[in-house]
């Protein structure tokens, strides 16, 4: 499970009763995708024919730009994830991070899912005894993605996140030890 039990509001859409703008949750929802397009040949050489997670990615974007509703975008999510079913290990974690960006239309919170299954795969198809700095070396790469407008925000959740989120946010400085 990637979202917390109690819910940030500052994560939670202005119609919901947060505070999140809607160019705030296009921001994260882009950089969502980002992440997860980053390590979708991981699923795509496994399932060539599969067009399900590339499909969630063309949707979210679809999304921000006003030309598709929430539901679709939702829709598509929940398909790259059954994609990712019968798979285990890269190409599996890859299809989940397409499938956690397309649903972040629906809930802005799935950001770090699509991050962190991006992480997951690369660290799964990573050589034996590389996995952890590959690892983090995609973590950077996010972090330095990332849209000044949703940056602080973002690295506040990958901390206060980091335990749910199976680990794979590399400690910020002044974090002190892991919760």
């Amino acid at each position: 499970m990637i979202l917390p039990k109690e819910r940030d509001p500052r994560l939670v859409t202005v119609r919901r009763g947060g505070t999140l703008t809607d160019d705030d949750h296009h921001l994260l929802a882009l950089w969502a995708a980002a992440c997860a397009e980053h390590v979708l040949g991981l699923f795509e050489a496994a399932r060539p024919q599969d067009p399900r997670p590339r499909q969630a990615l063309e949707a979210v974007r679809a999304w921000t730009r006003g030309e598709v509703g929430m539901s679709v975008s939702r829709a598509a999510g929940g398909h790259a994830m059954g994609a990712a079913r019968d798979l285990r290990g890269a190409a599996r974690h890859a299809a989940y991070a397409a499938g956690q960006a397309a649903v972040v239309a629906h809930v802005a919170e799935h950001d770090l899912g699509a991050a962190a299954y991006a992480i997951k795969a690369v660290r799964a198809a990573a050589p034996a005894g590389e996995a952890e700095a590959a690892g983090r070396l995609e973590c950077r790469w996010q972090r330095d993605l990332l849209p000044a407008a949703v940056r602080d925000l973002v690295l506040e959740d990958q901390r206060r996140r980091n335990a749910i989120c199976w680990s794979v946010f590399e400690p910020l400085p002044g974090w002190g030890a892991q919760p």
